[in-house]
């Protein structure tokens, strides 16, 4: 091959990946980009890259055409006399010290007013969100909506790694973190806000636009082990469908025992008030509330999580058809699992460590997005959630199984057989 030949073929080579590549950018659907008008932080972010966009390319076919002009214009030739030199030349000195001057204006007003539009405060009819983060899990708590527990405790809406915003509303997000610095970011709505240790950030914006309206969100700030794994799902419903399903969140789960209703509560938001239900039993009163939850078979599939089962954690699948929820309501509610989890109406668990498992049942994942929330993976989870997600603090429950944490040995006394995690799950799996 000629040596000349090799830069032409090399050129023709690049411009045939570079097409091949817009191409299929152009003829893609793109749910999770940022580049999305879903919210209105995502428009005036958007707005602002358009002007950087725009005006770095304006600058560089600028540049780049004079230096073209240059290079041949001013190209060396036989016998020509050494060009003039510009030193001294005012015209020219102001010129190239006014135009970067005006572009620099051009790019910093509207930044600046971004900016400030930005990191000012909410509308005061906000609807207010408190996000904390943990390793590596999201908790949500909305502050404005309360449960009552049966003692008479009231305490905020707190759900996990999942979270509903109504479309429409301006929902003011405060973040904070429980242990290091996380960032809270959801890519198709826009936005993405630190989240620290000590110190509380907030971020706004208005979900008024959907088409899906069901978001991935993520930590964006490298946290520790997991960090890969901390993700959670956001859902943008009608003001309808989120005030139903706040109202349901209120309650205690069904599948739990129940506070009787009385005017003052917040249960009393239900028609019909409250029965109590025995362990397990599906609470008839409760689900006919109506939008409890995202139907699961309308979730898209980038937003179904697809991690596989680790290699070597075991489990007979054919128990979990027999599992006994009472027993596992038992199980439950006098083991370990009270030193770190809250499930409303049940007075033994009220501790704040792991994530709310009030309406675990209704939600989509576990383990913070990582694994679908269905009975196999659950099963899996409780008896051996280090070998589901590497760093977590979760003991492992399976007996005879390795547990890095606590024991740093294989489970023994207190360790639980398959059938009851399957019995657990049961019962876990009826806390809707």
């Amino acid at each position: 091959m000629p040596f000349h030949s090799r830069p032409r073929r090399l050129a023709q080579a690049a411009l045939t990946v570079a097409l091949v590549a817009f191409l299929a950018a152009c003829g893609q659907n793109h749910p999770e980009s940022v580049f999305h008008n879903r919210t209105d932080f995502n428009r005036d972010v958007d707005f602002l890259f358009k002007i950087l966009i725009y005006a770095g390319t304006a600058v560089f076919i600028f540049v780049e055409g004079i230096l073209v002009i240059t290079l041949i214009k001013f190209r060396k030739r036989p016998g020509q006399p050494e060009p003039e030199h510009v030193h001294g030349n005012t015209t020219l000195e102001i010129a190239w010290t006014v135009i970067p001057l005006l572009i620099l204006i051009l790019i910093g007003i509207p930044t600046v007013r971004t900016i400030f539009k930005t990191q000012a405060k909410a509308r005061s009819d906000a609807l207010q969100v408190e996000v904390v983060g943990h390793q590596w899990w999201w908790e949500f708590r909305y502050p404005q909506y309360t449960t009552t527990e049966p003692n008479g405790k009231v305490d905020t809406v707190v759900t996990a790694n999942e979270l509903y915003l109504p479309i429409g509303k301006t929902v003011n997000f405060t973040l904070h973190s429980k242990d290091v610095i996380h960032s809270f970011w959801i890519p198709a709505l826009g936005g993405k806000r630190d989240v620290v240790t000590n110190h509380t950030n907030y971020l706004w914006m208005t979900p008024d636009s959907t088409g899906p309206d069901v978001f991935n969100g993520a930590c964006a700030e490298y946290c520790g082990t997991s960090h890969g794994n901390m993700r959670f799902k956001a859902f943008a419903v009608t003001q309808a469908d989120f005030d139903s399903w706040i109202a349901h969140q209120e309650q205690p789960a069904a599948g739990s025992p129940q506070p009787a209703a009385s005017p003052a509560a917040p249960s009393a938001r239900v028609a019909g008030g409250m029965a109590p239900a025995a362990p397990g039993a599906m609470n008839a009163q409760v689900m006919q509330a109506g939008f409890v939850a995202y139907p699961r078979d309308k979730i898209p599939a980038y937003a179904i999580p697809q991690t596989p089962f680790p290699a070597g954690l075991k489990f007979d699948d054919a128990l979990l058809s027999a599992g006994n929820a009472e027993n596992g309501h038992k199980l439950v509610t006098t083991g370990m699992c009270v030193a770190c989890h809250t499930i409303g109406g049940e007075p033994t668990m009220q501790a704040t460590v792991g994530p709310n498992l009030t309406h675990v049942g209704l939600r989509t994942t576990i383990a913070a997005g990582l694994y679908p929330n269905d009975a196999q993976h659950l099963a899996r989870w409780i008896k051996n959630a280090n070998a589901m997600k590497a760093g977590v603090i979760m003991p492992t429950f399976g007996l005879g199984e390795y547990d890095p944490v606590t024991l740093k040995g294989p489970v023994k006394l207190g360790g639980f057989t398959d059938a009851q995690i399957a019995d657990i799950v049961a019962y876990l799996t009826s806390l809707k």
